[in-house]
């Protein structure tokens, strides 16, 4: 039962990747364009001010933020899409029925008891407009609870049987209904439990809103990613209360992520506002960018300085191409998957000094957003925005950087921990990723793990496959590190995790399509 829960709850944080997979770039086109109709900007560059250009970028800046004005939506389809078994498509659909109905569900609540505020006020009494309707804003809450429903209901229903004269209604078409008469309970209900659960979240929020909560945030984070809960971390104080309430221009914004979007993609750094800046980013990708950018280049040296003399030159190809990805792509798992699981002593050492560094961002006053950690980011809101503090970031980044080789050096070599090319671990050599011969890989894979009658499911998240076996003994170790993989791992009984980096999704493509012709 607790495997099967553990399990449930790691696949509901990655299905929180595909809306924020969306945000993120979206995000960078927000913010190159936020910046470069900045007043300094034009004044700097005076071509920006024409007529024409402006009118682009203030266009391209319009249609790009539709995507953060509908954020909870975003949710219910990614949350649906992701927990589904059955039928994908029937649950993403019946996820925005069924959040349609919740908004007007609770809109009717607010009415029938005299609710309902004024237009002009309703941001302060916690009400919203959503496509249209005044609602309870709940926030990402509400979309999340639409996806979770119309998965279950999805994996439920699908396939049910009615009466011959209610045929027409059963089966698939049932989804959609079942999903409007709960999402309708489910909305006239949680007005009146909404006051006690924001009454937790703000009781919370009092430590991630300390001078120290920069710590818990960013270290938690590194924490949780091993488990495959960071995602969900994450979330609690970007979009719900936990994360804090700010008030801006006479409307209240919960949690970090819509209050940073209105201030770095609408108001920008004229703005009284912009203060409140370094507030809301201490716990955004700042702290990401201290991993990607300087934590990661140090752990990476350390671990290359260590490796026998033999294998240097395989480590020192899987190390740049961890640091890279890092930096290009904000992935971190296959460089943390290195050593997490070999050490988890120095793991939540590392976890501590990127915390450190998240808190001295913090009094430094660092203002660098968004949600990712590349250099790409550090590019467009750290260099291309004024009073970000950026330099602080670097010298900081510096500071951690020095530490961080010190550290893992000396505990690498004191310890004898079997870091890449320090043992007999999984291949080095990812000649066959490198090339993309998938195909492969996959062959190799599902042999390794016992043939196609041994392998129950298969998944991945950014970077690993996610594997349930009917009899763990079957696996071969030594023949999964043929296929290339940086890592291999059992975080439950018949459970196990290949990492493969960000090329995994490809990986799992051919995995599923040779098990389907065999």
């Amino acid at each position: 039962m607790l495997k099967k829960y553990n399990q449930a709850i790691q696949k509901f944080g990655r299905t929180l990747l595909l809306p924020i997979g969306v945000m993120a770039p979206v995000g960078m086109v927000l913010g190159i364009t936020g910046a470069l109709v900045q007043s300094y900007m034009i004044a700097r560059f005076p071509f920006l001010g024409t007529p024409v250009v402006n009118t682009i970028l203030v266009s391209i800046r319009t249609i790009a933020s539709i995507i953060f004005d509908n954020i909870p939506l975003l949710f219910a389809m990614g949350v649906a899409y992701g927990m589904s078994k059955k039928d994908k498509g029937i649950a993403t659909f019946a996820s925005v029925i069924g959040y349609l109905v919740m908004l007007i569900a609770m809109n009717v609540w607010l009415k029938v008891t005299g609710n309902l505020a004024d237009p002009e006020t309703m941001s302060q009494v916690g009400q919203i407009q959503i496509l249209g309707i005044q609602t309870l804003n709940i926030n990402a809450l509400g979309g999340i609870v639409a996806g979770l429903i119309a998965a279950w209901a999805t994996d439920k229903f699908y396939n049910l049987e009615l009466p011959v004269a209610f045929a027409f209604f059963a089966g698939k078409k049932s989804v959609s209904i079942i999903c409007i008469l709960l999402m309708s309970a489910f909305g006239l209900t949680v007005p009146f439990v909404w006051q006690f659960f924001v009454k937790g979240l703000t009781k919370l929020s009092v430590i991630f809103l300390s001078p120290v909560g920069p710590f818990f945030t960013a270290a938690g984070e590194r924490v949780f990613i091993p488990f495959g809960l960071h995602h969900l971390w994450n979330s609690l104080f970007r979009f719900t209360e936990a994360g804090g309430s700010y008030v801006i221009n006479g409307e209240t914004y919960v949690g970090v992520v819509p209050a940073m979007n209105e201030i770095l993609f609408n108001l920008g750094p004229s703005s009284e506002y912009w203060s409140m800046m370094p507030k809301l980013t201490r716990f955004m990708a700042q702290q990401q960018m201290l991993c990607t950018m300087f934590a990661f280049p140090a752990i990476a040296l350390a671990m290359y300085q260590t490796a026998y003399k033999k294998n240097k030159p395989l480590v020192k190809s899987l190390m740049i191409t961890c640091v890279v990805t890092a930096l290009l792509g904000n992935v971190t798992e296959p460089l943390e998957f290195s050593f997490v699981f070999i050490s988890p002593i120095l793991y939540v050492i590392y976890a501590c000094i990127i915390g450190i560094g998240a808190v001295a961002l913090s009094f430094a006053h660092v203002a660098i957003g968004y949600i990712r950690g590349t250099i790409f980011d550090f590019a467009i809101f750290g260099l291309l925005y004024e009073k970000t503090n950026w330099i602080f970031f670097v010298l900081i980044g510096l500071v951690v950087s020095v530490v961080t080789y010190l550290v893992f050096k000396w505990f690498i070599l004191k310890f004898d921990i079997k870091t890449p090319g320090r043992e007999d671990a999984p291949s080095l050599d990812n000649t066959l990723i490198k090339e993309k011969k998938y195909d492969k890989i996959a062959e190799i894979v599902i042999e390794a793990l016992g043939g196609k009658e041994n392998i129950k499911n298969v998944d991945n998240c950014i970077t690993r496959l996610r594997i349930d076996v009917e009899d763990i003994k079957k696996i071969d170790k030594k023949k999964l590190s043929e296929s290339g993989c940086s890592g291999v791992f059992f975080p439950a009984p018949q459970h196990i995790h290949i990492v493969f980096g960000p090329l995994v999704e490809f990986v799992r493509n051919a995995v599923d399509d040779r098990l389907e012709i065999r």
